[in-house]
């Protein structure tokens, strides 16, 4: 189990915007998961992954979210399943498993 880089920065904008005893409980939450969980860089391998789902998408014509599409190739280029509340996000993207825990 790991996390992308990018879903650091999703985690930490919601601290941000949050206020008061929210804001304290989700930077506990955060520091909390970067303690436990790894967190997986936007490296090389990443960034051939990525490359190659932003073409498959873009021949596809369709639009998806750039940080899901970091995500999906965080998972494709380290041989790991995306696990999402949102798994439509990362249908039919090549190489890539998804699991909704819906």
């Amino acid at each position: 189990m790991a996390i992308a880089a990018i879903t650091v920065a999703e985690l930490r904008v919601g601290a941000l915007l949050a206020v008061g005893k929210v804001a304290e409980a989700r930077a506990a939450f955060i520091e909390d998961v970067l303690n436990t969980i790894p967190v997986v860089p936007y490296d090389a391998l990443v960034a051939e992954a990525h490359a190659r789902l932003l073409v498959h998408v873009r021949r596809q014509g369709s639009r998806r979210g750039a940080h899901d599409l970091l995500i999906a190739a965080t998972a494709c280029a380290t041989g790991r399943a995306v696990v999402s509340a949102d798994a439509r996000a990362f249908v039919d993207l090549p190489g890539l498993e998804v699991h909704s825990h819906r």
